[in-house]
C-alpha cells in the first residue's frame, strides 16, 4: 500500500468551516418542537406527521414533546463548541412556513417559523436552499422561508424572490477572510424544472444538467463575484438518495470548478448517507455529505446504509491560498430526533465504510491518536 500522506498540520490561523448535509427539520421533527405546524400531510402511506414520531418511538423509545430550540442538535452543540468553526453552513431541506400552498409531490416538508429558532440555537450562519424540498409549500412558502431566515439573521443562498437573488452568493465576512457561498440545485436530485427562479417569480437556482458547459458557467459566475483573497464554497444538491456510486459528470463538474474558479470546497449533498471524499489539487470535494437530521427512525428499507449515522465536517482552509489544511469528521447518531454520540462499533463502521469508498480518489479516512476521524491523502 502506498504511504499515507497527511495534510499539513492546520495552524489555527486557518479558517475553519463546519459543513453538513441535509437538515430536514420538517414533518416529524417539527412535531416534537415547541411550535409545530398542523400535522396533516398528504403522503400515500401517512396522513399525519405525528405518525413519523410514533414510528421513531417504536424503534428507539419515547420522544418528549414541545422541546426547546436546541433539542434536535443534542451532542452536536458540544462538538461545535469544542471545534469553534468560523462559519457554520447547512443544507436546509425544508420549507419554513405555515403556508397551505402545497406542491403536488409525494412528500412535503415544512417546519414552523417559530421552530426555526433551532437554527439560532446552533448559531447557523448560512442555509443553502437550492434543493428539492424548499418549495414543498409553494412560492408563498419559499417567501416565508426567506423572510424568516432574514429575521433570524441567517444568510440564505440558492433560492430567492427572483433569479438574480437566487443566484447571488451568501457573503460572510470572517475574521481572516471573506467567504462566498454559492448554492445550486440539480434536476438529478429531483428538483423540478418549474421550480427555477425567473426574473419575476421566486424559485431556486437551478442547474439544468451537470455538463462541463454548466461547470464553466458556474465558474464564470464565481469569478464575476469573487475578489482577490476570497474563499469560495460551491454547494450543490445533486444525485440520488442511496448508494455509493459517484457519477462521472459529478467528478468533472467539481474538478472544473476548482480548475477554472479556484473553489476551495465543493459541498455536495442529496444522498441520505455519506459518500466519498476527494482532495483535488489541495481542494476539497464532498460528493455527498449525507443527512444530518431527519425523521427516518423506524422506516424500513435501507438499513444497510445506516442513515442514522451522520457526520460533521470541519474543514480548515488556508485564508490566503484557499487550500485545504485539514479535514476532521465527527460521527454522530440520530436517535429520538436528536443527535447523540454513537457507540465505538458504529464509529468503526462509518470509518470503514467511508474509507473504502474514498480509496478510489486516493484518500483515506482513519482514526487519529485521539480516536477522531481525519482524512489523509495517499
Amino acid at each position: 500500500m502506498p504511504e499515507e500522506r497527511r495534510l499539513p498540520a492546520a495552524p489555527r490561523e486557518s479558517v475553519r468551516l463546519f459543513l453538513c448535509g441535509d437538515v430536514m427539520c420538517g414533518r416529524g421533527i417539527d412535531q416534537v418542537l415547541a411550535h409545530p405546524c398542523s400535522p396533516e400531510i398528504y403522503e400515500d402511506y401517512m396522513r399525519s406527521a405525528e405518525g413519523y414520531v410514533l414510528l421513531a418511538e417504536q424503534a428507539n423509545g419515547s420522544i418528549p414533546r414541545r422541546n426547546g430550540a436546541s433539542y434536535v442538535w443534542g451532542a452536536a452543540l458540544d462538538q461545535l463548541e469544542r471545534m469553534q468553526p468560523d462559519a457554520r453552513i447547512i443544507n436546509l431541506e425544508t420549507a419554513v412556513t405555515r403556508s397551505g400552498d402545497r406542491a403536488n409531490k409525494g412528500i412535503n416538508y415544512r417546519m414552523s417559523p417559530e421552530n426555526a429558532e433551532c437554527l439560532v440555537a446552533a448559531k447557523i450562519d448560512c442555509c443553502v436552499l437550492s434543493n428539492n424540498h424548499v418549495l414543498d409549500w409553494g412560492r408563498a412558502g419559499l417567501l416565508e422561508t426567506l423572510t424568516t431566515l432574514q429575521k433570524l439573521n441567517v444568510k440564505a443562498t440558492g433560492a430567492g424572490r427572483n433569479d438574480r437573488e437566487a443566484l447571488a452568493p451568501a457573503v460572510l465576512n470572517l475574521a481572516r477572510a471573506r467567504l462566498l457561498i454559492f448554492s445550486f440545485g440539480s434536476t438529478s436530485s429531483g428538483v423540478p424544472l418549474e421550480w427555477a427562479a425567473t426574473a419575476d417569480a421566486p424559485g431556486v437556482n437551478l442547474l439544468p444538467d451537470l455538463s462541463e458547459a454548466s461547470a464553466s458557467e458556474i465558474a464564470h459566475q464565481v469569478m464575476s463575484q469573487r475578489r482577490p483573497g476570497d474563499l469560495v464554497v460551491v454547494s450543490i444538491h445533486w444525485g440520488s438518495n442511496w448508494g455509493y456510486h459517484i457519477p462521472h459528470e459529478q467528478k468533472v463538474l467539481a474538478r472544473t470548478l476548482i480548475d477554472k474558479a479556484g473553489v476551495s470546497i465543493v459541498h455536495g449533498h442529496s444522498s441520505h448517507h455519506p459518500r466519498a471524499i476527494e482532495i483535488y489539487r489541495d481542494r476539497l470535494i464532498l460528493y455527498g455529505c449525507g443527512d444530518f437530521l431527519n425523521d427516518y427512525e423506524g422506516i424500513p428499507g435501507y438499513e444497510r446504509y445506516r442513515d442514522d449515522l451522520v457526520l460533521m465536517y470541519f474543514a480548515d482552509l488556508d485564508p490566503t491560498s484557499g487550500c485545504l489544511h485539514a479535514l476532521k469528521l465527527v460521527p454522530l447518531q440520530i436517535k429520538n430526533f436528536r443527535l447523540s454520540i454513537p457507540s465505538w462499533r458504529d464509529m468503526e463502521w462509518i470509518q470503514q465504510s467511508l474509507d473504502r469508498e474514498c480509496q478510489q480518489f486516493g484518500t483515506r479516512v482513519i482514526f487519529d491518536a485521539e480516536r477522531q476521524l481525519v482524512v489523509v491523502s495517499l
